[in-house]
């Protein structure tokens, strides 16, 4: 069985799409810790950023670029926000499919 966000890219389950390419998906958290909580992810299965390998440079370069984008047409970046990556139990990892958390208090 495929993990949570895997079920997303693949519309098995529904989510609050935000933007979506060939490679990426950013979609509201279901349980946001901040007024404004979106989840970018790859489209790729990478357990944690831990797996990463050489292979996935580019791929972490566009999802860089995703959540700049993704905070510009929710007009918070101008004011702030924040980029996070949980990297293992330890790290407060819940969904072992790499994904980043953006979050903001409000539009500007």
């Amino acid at each position: 069985m495929s993990c949570i966000f895997c079920r997303i890219v693949k519309k098995d389950i529904p989510a609050e799409i935000i933007k979506e390419d060939e490679n990426i998906i950013a979609f509201r958290d279901i349980n946001p810790k901040a007024p404004i909580h979106i989840l970018i992810v790859p489209k790729k299965h990478i357990s944690s950023l831990n797996e990463l390998r050489e292979e996935d440079k580019e791929l972490i370069g566009q999802i860089f670029l995703f959540v700049k984008d993704v905070a510009k047409e929710l007009k918070i970046d101008k004011g702030g926000y924040k980029v996070s990556i949980n990297v293992g139990e330890g790290g407060g990892q819940e969904i072992f499919h790499l994904h980043v958390h953006l979050l903001a208090e409000k539009r500007q």
